[in-house]
């Protein structure tokens, strides 16, 4: 098979062209000396039916699309959008950090500009709405429109009639506008899947019903890690793909892939995940370490809500820190600042330190649900560095109900460290280090990690370097990752100078200084009105 790229045409020489000739209605063959050709257009269509009778056909993305955006496409990337536009439904593998939401966007925009789509609907994590794809299709796709569906059902359903190209849901708003958007996407995009990996949910029984109702629509499933808990994880993912390789009961997968070892613990067989993989198609996956393009670290950004209550605390705060410098005319030192500063990271992070030294706990549960969240996509160990003590007890308690974790502070001693700092590198346990950023010592080794997480933003570039280096040794196997999870305007504000390794004093004062221009911009608009 020749792709003519001047043509967009297929070339392909047959010793019997008759099943091409019937199944693609637009071939033609030609006569070439004693040859005989058949020529069709190279089209999505023409792609798909060539595929269907047996010829591995390539998409015409890889050929005369142009790849909009900021950055160029890497490999992995072109072939990943490459198999999306070919295949009505499939499931992306791709390990975290390896550029899905972009590859899946490029896929989109292709099926949109050829006419094979219309709208999309992508559904994600909370987390990732604005900062991951809302800002993805902002900034590479000018040409494109897009909306987020976020807020009281009122909200949502309103904003669903807006006439856009992507549509971003997270997934347990999904349910909430199901209803309304019957026969409205050409195509949906399922970030994070494995959400949907236990079928007794209502969450799963409402997209599934949906599906079925919509056979038209494409679907296209991300996740690096389809089976978090289990190999019988896959089975409710093959239901969604109509695997035709798949049971059609849980139960008869279960007995497939794990073996019962007493009454309430069950064990994965020797061949369970060559099993997944194949009833998991059609597929594609690329791991980290064949992605050699890559840059050495990748950056991510998580924005997460305040709870009502970690929001009021913030307000009030804030409010007496803008009193302070704006109506009392006093200054702020850069040691009280740093200290001020750090009053507000307590309160987005859910534990403030009370007046009299006692930990303050916040409900905070769309910043842990992130945290949780990342564990389950990076598939690996990962750190997650915590600033403050009380909450790094905090998280510690609600991360230990699903994985092991090793917890380093200034109230452990060295040898306790050094035990923990040993395990986590050279054995299974643990899974999950919560650890302050002042313990990374210089030198220290934590390559068993391709994933750091920064719960919330510290004061110190040295400490956010060094940190960070904790995975950027020599002998590191992977691409790394770190992942900045954010809720308010200060933490933006001082992971934006951490990033850039700008010195972090002025940051309340520039924060306070926005508050005020924003509210004087307010009162002059009111007062105009």
């Amino acid at each position: 098979m020749i792709v003519v790229e001047r043509a967009k045409a297929l070339a392909l020489k047959l010793n019997n062209p008759s099943p091409v000739l019937e199944a693609v209605a637009s071939a033609k063959m030609l006569r070439i000396g004693d040859h005989k050709i058949v020529v069709c257009p190279h089209r999505l269509e023409e792609v798909q039916t060539l595929r269907n009778i047996g010829f591995d056909a390539p998409s015409p993305i890889l050929h005369y699309y142009d790849w909009p955006g900021r950055f160029k496409p890497f490999d992995h990337q072109k072939q990943t959008a490459s198999f999306l536009t070919v295949n009505h439904r499939g499931i992306v593998l791709n390990e975290i950090g390896t550029g899905k939401t972009q590859a899946a966007l490029w896929a989109a925009d292709y099926l949109i500009k050829t006419g094979a789509a219309k709208k999309v609907l992508i559904m994600s994590p909370l987390s990732t709405l604005e900062r991951v794809w809302g800002d993805a299709v902002f900034m590479n796709f000018p040409h494109r429109k897009h909306v987020v569906l976020h807020g009281d059902a009122k909200r949502r359903k309103k904003r669903l009639s807006f006439d856009v190209d992507f549509y971003i849901v997270n997934h347990d708003g999904f349910p909430i506008i199901a209803n309304e958007c019957h026969g409205m996407f050409d195509a949906v995009i399922i970030d994070e899947a494995a959400v949907y990996r236990n079928a007794k949910t209502s969450r799963y029984k409402v997209l599934k019903r949906w599906l079925e109702k919509n056979e038209a629509t494409r679907l296209w499933m991300l996740t690096g890690t389809p089976t978090p808990n289990e190999p019988a994880d896959a089975w409710a993912l093959a239901q969604l793909l109509k695997s035709p390789f798949c049971t059609e009961t849980y139960t008869a997968f279960k007995d497939q892939v794990m073996f019962k070892v007493s009454m309430y613990k069950w064990e994965a067989r020797p061949h369970a995940m060559q099993i997944v993989q194949h009833v998991l198609q059609p597929s594609i996956r690329y791991t980290r370490d064949e992605c050699f393009d890559l840059p050495d670290t990748m950056l991510q950004t998580r924005e997460v809500e305040l709870s009502p209550e970690q929001s009021r605390h913030y307000a009030t705060m804030l409010k007496h820190f803008i009193s302070e410098v704006t109506e009392n005319k006093s200054t702020i030192t850069a040691v009280s600042e740093a200290a001020k500063a750090m009053k507000l990271v307590q309160i987005a992070c859910g534990v403030a330190y009370g007046d009299n030294g006692e930990n303050v706990e916040l409900p905070c549960a769309p910043r842990i649900n992130a945290v949780k969240e990342i564990i389950e996509e990076a598939g690996q160990k990962v750190i997650v560095f915590v600033p403050l003590t009380g909450t790094l007890r905090m998280l510690e308690r609600e991360l230990s109900k699903h994985w092991s974790v090793g917890v380093v502070n200034g109230e452990v001693s060295t040898t306790q460290r050094n035990e923990i700092f040993h395990n986590f590198q050279n054995t299974r346990d643990p899974h999950v280090l919560i650890a302050h950023p002042a313990t990374m010592a210089h030198g220290l080794t934590l390559t068993a990690a391709s994933t750091v997480v920064w719960y919330g933003p510290i004061n110190s570039n040295e400490q956010y370097v060094q940190a960070n280096g904790r995975i950027e040794r020599i002998g590191k196997k992977h691409v790394s990752n770190v992942i900045h999870i954010q809720a308010s305007q200060l933490e933006r504000l001082m992971f934006k100078r951490l990033q850039k390794k700008q010195h972090l004093q002025g940051v309340l004062l520039e924060l306070i200084a926005q508050q005020t221009r924003e509210a004087d911009e307010e009162r002059t608009d009111t007062g105009s009105d």
